[in-house]
């Protein structure tokens, strides 16, 4: 695919998200003259410990895209069992296509050029309110999740107050 190809879906994606983009969601490129790089903002689930929050993300798509996915990092980073240290998420939807080397994950899990922009969105508001300590990206999260949810809780909810600047 030329990147005319990954230009043409990006900005159909762009139209459909600013049509009906899911509540608690909003995305679209930073730039009008760079459609490759976008920013997000997602709401906190409610009844979750990041309700309340809103959370940037940055998305930054190949010039093959849909055939490669994007990469997805929250700015500030997130403390989430599925995001790193770094704020780039770790979550299946995002991992090229294909069979998973360690054989943790199904290929029909992992990218494919079906999904959209607003399919790793909305993934990304489960995981939020579901983490996979399980495939984890920061461990100190995952072990607070499963041992210490009141202090998971209560780390998250300081981080919140932080950005939010309260």
């Amino acid at each position: 695919m030329s990147k005319n190809t990954a230009i043409k879906r990006l900005m159909t994606e762009y139209r459909e998200l600013t049509v009906n983009a899911p509540e608690g969601i909003t995305a679209g490129p930073i730039r009008e003259d760079n459609v490759f790089e976008w920013e997000a903002l997602i709401s906190g689930p409610a009844d979750t410990p990041y309700e309340d929050g809103v959370f940037v993300a940055s998305l930054r798509f190949p010039n093959d895209y849909p055939l490669s996915p994007p990469q997805m990092q929250f700015v500030p980073p997130l403390f989430h069992p599925n995001v790193y240290d770094d704020g780039r998420v770790c979550i299946s939807i995002l991992h090229a296509p294909g069979d998973d080397p360690l054989g943790y994950e199904l290929a029909s899990e992992r990218w494919s050029p079906v999904q959209s922009v607003e399919k790793i969105l909305l993934s990304v508001v489960s995981m939020l309110a579901e983490p996979n300590p399980d495939s984890g990206a920061n461990i100190d999260a995952c072990k607070l999740w499963r041992d210490d949810r009141d202090a998971f809780n209560a780390r998250v909810r300081q981080h919140i107050e932080t950005t939010l600047g309260l």
